[in-house]
């Protein structure tokens, strides 16, 4: 029987793991870190701005309940992520994203929307004793305090529901954070930042009332993805008194890509009250070997908070998002490592919670509570 079905029949699942936040020696003996490492990740607040596990749930039947291995790809691209080992990892919440489809028209992209809403809802709700599925800030630290994993959940890609303005009421009861407004391939909204783009320009008239209407049911503006030309007119048309995200990627200050946000646009972000999320892709953090190491997240994490402060960086794994993380950090269950990186680096523990969870907090309070 599927999670679904065990879900639909008000059936639970529970998930059995070991448990390093009751017991952090495991995280020591498990990743060689430090006491003072495994201590520190498990009395913080640990969110993950980008898990895209959903996606092979959608299409392999990939169990997120279930344990999983490396798979036969060692970990890289899939099988990253899963309830379980987030669990593990001391992931204290995250966003798990709806990836969209950009191939079907814009109704079946809703209808699909509609569909795959309920079924990571199911997914979540399936694991009651463990998971909470959370809309603001507040019930994130309810469930926090009563010992869950806090589920968010984001669209990448708002060509989900982009048929016109109302089908952005088809999301139920606020319960989606943030949208990405465009993805790997440009749509009705903007033009992506990836070089598959076949038209110039940024942000379309469409795009404009899009991020509009965005602020006014207040969920985040994600420009994660957008081509620069296309971020700013979103910046410029944006609410001013709303903060601004970018949940997953890589700076430009570190190693110049496409993918990557240059020191303009972290400043727009910062100037909303925004936070910006590191990912983990290898090729975007650095070339070579030099992108190939946990360090390179803590250069780029660096660079944001000499350039911007360090109120405004944040963690965007993009783990199953087809991505090649750096060897020591290849799944969620590494997630200690970084810790003890950032303590190597002489970070302080008020700078390290601000940025494994505390930074994103407060942009998710500015805009909901």
């Amino acid at each position: 029987m599927t999670t679904e079905s065990l879900a639909a029949r008000g059936d639970a699942v529970r998930i059995d793991y070991a448990d390093g936040r009751h017991d952090p020696s495991l995280w020591m003996k498990a990743h060689g870190v430090s006491r003072e490492a495994a201590e520190l990740h498990a009395t913080s607040d640990v969110i993950d701005l980008h898990l895209d596990s959903f996606i092979w749930n959608r299409i392999f039947g990939y169990d997120l309940t279930k344990r999983h291995g490396r798979g036969i790809l060692g970990a890289r691209f899939m099988s990253q992520c899963d309830f379980p080992r987030a669990l593990e990892a001391g992931l204290t919440g995250a966003t798990w994203v709806i990836t969209t489809n950009p191939l079907r028209t814009a109704r079946g992209r809703s209808a699909a929307f509609v569909r795959n809403v309920a079924r990571l809802r199911g997914l979540i709700e399936a694991v009651p004793e463990q998971l909470v599925l959370v809309r603001n800030a507040s019930v994130y630290r309810a469930a926090r305090a009563a010992g869950k994993h806090g589920a968010f959940l984001g669209i990448q890609g708002g060509n989900a529901l982009d048929e016109n303005l109302d089908a952005l009421d088809l999301i139920p009861d606020d319960v989606i954070l943030r949208i990405t407004l465009v993805h790997l391939m440009s749509s009705k909204l903007g033009v992506t930042s990836a070089p598959v783009k076949v038209r110039g320009g940024g942000l379309s008239t469409f795009g404009r009332d899009y991020v509009r209407r965005l602020n006014e049911k207040r969920i985040f503006v994600d420009l994660a993805h957008i081509n620069r030309e296309g971020f700013f007119d979103a910046v410029a048309v944006h609410d001013p008194s709303l903060p601004l995200l970018v949940t997953h990627t890589g700076v430009s200050g570190v190693y110049p890509h496409w993918r990557n946000l240059d020191d303009e646009q972290l400043r727009a972000i910062a100037n909303s009250g925004g936070t910006v999320g590191v990912m983990y892709q290898a090729s975007f953090l650095g070339k070579g070997a030099a992108g190939r190491s946990v360090d390179a997240v803590l250069a780029h994490l660096e660079h944001i908070i000499q350039t911007v402060g360090e109120d405004h960086a944040s963690l965007g794994s993009d783990w199953d998002g087809a991505i090649v993380a750096p060897p020591d950090i290849a799944t969620c269950l590494e997630q200690p490592v970084l810790v003890q990186r950032m303590l190597d680096r002489g970070w302080k523990p008020e700078r390290i919670k601000k940025v494994l969870a505390g930074n994103f907090l407060r942009v998710v309070a500015l805009l909901r509570g």
